[in-house]
């Protein structure tokens, strides 16, 4: 039997290391199905485009291997969109094969066609159509090959009738994928030594650059006696077993990461690119190393730009640091961490009326989740308890959605992880908002076998946006969410649910959740009143809260607005 273009697509990519291509089958892809059936490759049936979209990014991004995903003409691939400029974003090397209806139809506004180009151009760093049986396999390697180097998303187009032709033209192209070692030359690497060397109070800011450098990292900070503080990508990579570790800075952060920065007189930035401005120094010398030279200098005036990847950098620039003896900065800045965890700590008790704070279920899954789990989260504050109170370790790993801020990222992030990593505990920390806008794939928990963990932060509410209204001294406004039974619903479609509405009887059911051999949800009324709390607290976000609070109490709504102190502000 001859070989058509989808087989040789098949073939490349996974001579290129793709495990598993997550889709939705339909009728201009058929060809392709057809030959992932014969290859190695494992189809993974999803219930949504989207959610697959999600699911290959998570792999890769967990595995750093090339993933796939594939979808029918018009609708079936336009559904990956938003689960792909997640993937992207997040740097994640993910091949979509986007199926496209015959040629000869092309133009004249045939059903279901789309141009595929100026839609998936956005979200990806290689776009192309495969247009003859010739271009086939050098294509296919182009676009694996601009994913796994660029690391970013690859959409190949397919029309159908060219998927089912057969190869005349096989050369052998195939994917290279080089590890460069990139580092400043010797000039820079003076320049930097001799600013670094004159600071008093150094502050380092390490973002998800810093992966695979935590050795040279608290070198470094060991060396120059200086805090580090690291973005919220960068938990992974840089919190766990680090003395001079002090937390994030950002909305997200504490107030020591936040005044390691703001009051230091030098910082180093390393392989971050922090979009929040107001969160950097005013008067500081900044130095910013990165690998991509386009990061250099964006989001904030800095004094020396450098390209380079973190660890090969600092291996050449620790020679030429001279080692300091004074702590005073570090010693202060490492005070205030201890202070701020203790909060962290206080707002994750068990306390206050027996409602069931967010924190203290996080806190309750990180006690008892494995040393090497994997943790996804869903944009909002489920993200936010997640990075503030799941314990970083060298082997754990958080997934969410950072720079593209979605919803609904974190069931389908897990279903991807636990698929790439079969042996470890995954666990998808859920709002009840993000859960249900794609609850339909939690059947594909069942049907696939991915025995992933679901806990439900279940406040009623878009909680997040509910803030934020505050916060700008709006009434909150159609944030209200009418829930169902979310384990009565899990039961329905074969996993394993609880339902926890009292805070004593959390701790066990966390314990029987996370030892369920299959998919398990753990549905939890948590407090709606919780806020989230930003190291330090504008002017502007004080009058608005008292806007809110003034709006609340003349519309009738004076409880709600005593609860919010109360849970809150007072003792």
């Amino acid at each position: 039997m001859a070989k058509t273009v989808a087989d040789a697509i098949v073939e490349t990519l996974q001579a290129a290391g793709v495990k598993h291509c997550w889709g939705v089958p339909g009728d201009s892809l058929n060809y392709v199905t057809d030959s992932i059936r014969r290859s190695d490759i494992e189809w993974v049936h999803v219930r949504h485009e989207e959610v697959g979209g999600f699911a290959a990014g998570a792999e890769a991004m967990l595995t750093g291997n090339l993933t796939a995903c594939a979808g029918s003409c018009g609708p079936g691939s336009l559904h990956f969109v938003n689960g792909l400029f997640e993937s992207h974003r997040n740097r994640a090397p993910v091949v979509l094969i986007a199926s496209q209806i015959a040629r000869d139809e092309l133009g004249f506004d045939f059903p279901q066609e789309v141009d595929y180009r100026p839609i998936f151009g956005a979200c990806s760093v290689f776009c192309e159509e495969i247009r003859t049986a010739a271009q086939a396999r050098r294509l296919t390697a182009m676009a694996a090959q601009a994913a796994l180097s660029k690391r970013g998303v690859a959409v190949l187009i397919v029309p159908v009738d060219v998927s089912k032709e057969a190869l005349t033209d096989d050369a052998p192209f195939a994917v290279h994928l080089s590890q460069p070692q990139t580092r400043p030359s010797d000039g820079e690497l003076d320049r930097i030594a001799a600013l670094l060397n004159l600071g008093e109070r150094i502050a380092i800011y390490g973002g998800s650059g810093c992966e695979g450098a935590h050795r040279q990292i608290v070198d470094l900070a060991d060396r120059l006696k200086a805090p580090v503080a690291h973005t919220s990508r960068a938990k992974d990579f840089l919190e766990f077993d680090n003395p001079f570790n002090v937390g994030m800075t950002g909305v997200f952060g504490v107030e020591s990461g936040y005044r390691a920065l703001t009051d230091c007189d030098t910082l180093l930035l390393l392989g971050c690119d922090f979009a929040w401005r107001q969160f950097y120094p005013d008067k500081a010398r900044i130095i910013q190393i990165d690998i991509d030279p386009t990061h250099l200098g964006r989001r904030h005036p800095i004094e020396i730009g450098a390209v380079g990847d973190i660890r090969t950098t600092l291996d050449a620039l620790l020679p030429g640091l001279t080692p300091r003896d004074d702590r005073r900065f570090l010693d202060a800045c490492l005070e205030r961490h201890e202070s701020a965890t203790a909060k962290l700590d206080e707002r994750a008790e068990i306390g206050r009326g027996g409602a069931i704070h967010p924190q203290y279920l996080t806190r309750l899954i990180d006690r008892h989740a494995d040393d090497d789990a994997v943790f996804t989260a869903d944009c909002g504050s489920p993200m936010v308890w997640a990075l503030r109170h799941l314990s970083a370790t060298a082997r754990r790993r958080t997934i969410v959605s950072l720079t593209h801020g979605t919803m609904a990222n974190a069931m389908p992030q897990a279903l991807g992880a636990k698929k790439a990593a079969p042996e470890r505990q995954v666990i998808s920390l859920s709002g009840d908002g993000g859960l249900t806008m794609l609850m339909g794939d939690m059947i594909t928990a069942v049907q696939e076998h991915i025995p992933i963990k679901v806990a439900v932060f279940n406040n009623g509410s878009l909680g997040f946006v509910e803030l934020e209204q505050k916060v700008d001294g709006l009434l909150d406004t159609y944030t209200d969410l009418k829930n169902p039974d979310f384990a009565a619903v899990a039961t329905a479609m074969g996993w394993s649910g609880r339902r926890v509405e009292r805070a004593e009887d959390l701790d066990e059911a966390v314990r029987a959740w996370l030892a369920e051999p299959g998919p398990a949800l753990l549905d939890v009324l948590t407090d709606r009143m919780e806020l989230v709390m930003p190291p330090t607290v504008q002017a502007a976000q004080v009058f608005g809260t008292a806007l809110y609070s003034a709006k609340a109490m003349i519309g009738g709504r004076g409880k709600d607005v005593l609860t919010l102190l109360k849970e809150n502000f007072v003792g």
